[in-house]
């Protein structure tokens, strides 16, 4: 049988009234009989109940889900689930906000992040691209004791902050495997298709799709990477144009999570039904350009998964919990035609 209360309050000497000061950190409780308190809980193994501390507190916990102001299937996808969280979660004394803003801004990202205080939020899931400004505001963030999960893009050396997302090396290097064996022996180009490489996560999966193929598919070369900056005017001008300057292009990566609008291009200017086309994310674009044969692979996180992850996660912190780490592991999924 776990210890209760009533055996903590035995354990400790103490009144059950001074046991549920202490656990529930209500004020009129002298340094010392915490201290017997805090000992007994050690000395009898007793099992803090986060949920009843929280009832008992009325505790409310409020997060907020920080994502880019611009974005296309795979950014509706989030909110989605975002929202469906919301309202879930509503009568668990969570309430999650959710706010979308110029995450190109690095400052400005910094800006708002420094403007929070622990009355108002007490985690924040941060979705926006590696910069040194991003990265310490987070770190400050945490010495303010606001809980930060890097939301599937992480920040350079920021180990304190959990991370919920895919292996993104890992994820470019699946890739690469992919490509190498969907476009064949014959030599050819690979064009390599990015929103922006300023992001951490677009770095890693070029790292690891760079790795796969000069090691295991060397007659294959990869063309320096296009960055479209989520302009679709833009992404139709530059790929037309080293589609134009390259007519061996016998792969086409979508790195980014937005697959559609260079797809698309790339559509407008190639017979896609003989170039290898891997891409990231399962979006209503994705999953029916596999069933048009547009795409041959798609490489997926489930996003349902990593909000429900994020929220455990600011959840467990609040209460001084670890998170389980293996409940909150994004596998990286390989969708094809044929296991839609």
């Amino acid at each position: 049988m776990r210890p209760t209360a009533k055996d903590l309050a035995e354990a400790a000497g103490v009144s059950l009234a001074t046991v549920d000061r202490v656990l529930n950190e209500r004020p009129n409780v002298s340094p010392k009989a915490a201290r017997l308190v805090n000992d007994a809980i050690e000395r009898i193994g007793f099992v803090r109940n986060p949920a009843a501390v929280s009832l008992a507190r009325n505790k409310l916990y409020r997060f907020l889900f920080l994502l880019p102001g611009s974005g296309d299937l795979y950014l509706t996808e989030l909110r989605r689930h975002v929202e469906e969280l919301t309202a879930a979660l509503k009568g668990d004394l969570t309430e999650i906000t959710c706010r979308q803003i110029a995450t190109d801004d690095a400052h400005g990202v910094a800006k708002l992040l420094s403007s929070l205080d622990k009355e108002s939020v007490d985690g924040v899931a941060v979705m926006a691209p590696e910069s040194p400004q991003v990265r310490d505001a987070m770190a400050r963030l945490l010495e303010r004791n606001i809980k930060v999960v890097q939301f599937l893009s992480g920040q350079e050396k920021l180990p304190e902050a959990d991370f919920v997302g895919i292996d993104n090396f890992a994820a470019g290097a699946t890739a690469g495997k992919l490509m190498g064996m969907l476009a064949g022996p014959q030599p050819g180009k690979v064009l390599v298709i990015a929103e922006t490489m300023q992001s951490l996560d677009s770095i890693q999966r070029r790292l690891g799709f760079d790795q796969v193929i000069n090691r295991a598919f060397p007659h294959l070369t990869c063309l320096p990477s296009i960055e479209t900056h989520a302009d679709e005017a833009r992404t139709r001008q530059v790929i037309g144009r080293v589609l134009a300057g390259n007519r061996d292009v016998s792969g086409i990566y979508v790195l980014s999570a937005e697959a559609r609008v260079p797809i698309l291009a790339a559509a407008g200017n190639v017979e896609l039904s003989g170039i290898a086309v891997v891409v990231h994310e399962r979006t209503p674009f994705t999953e029916q350009a596999l069933r048009d044969d547009l795409i041959d692979a798609v490489i997926a996180q489930d996003p349902g998964h990593a909000v429900r992850s994020a929220i455990r996660i600011m959840r467990a912190r609040s209460d001084g919990r670890e998170p389980l780490a293996a409940q909150e592991k994004i596998r990286i999924e390989i969708l094809l035609k044929e296991n839609l």
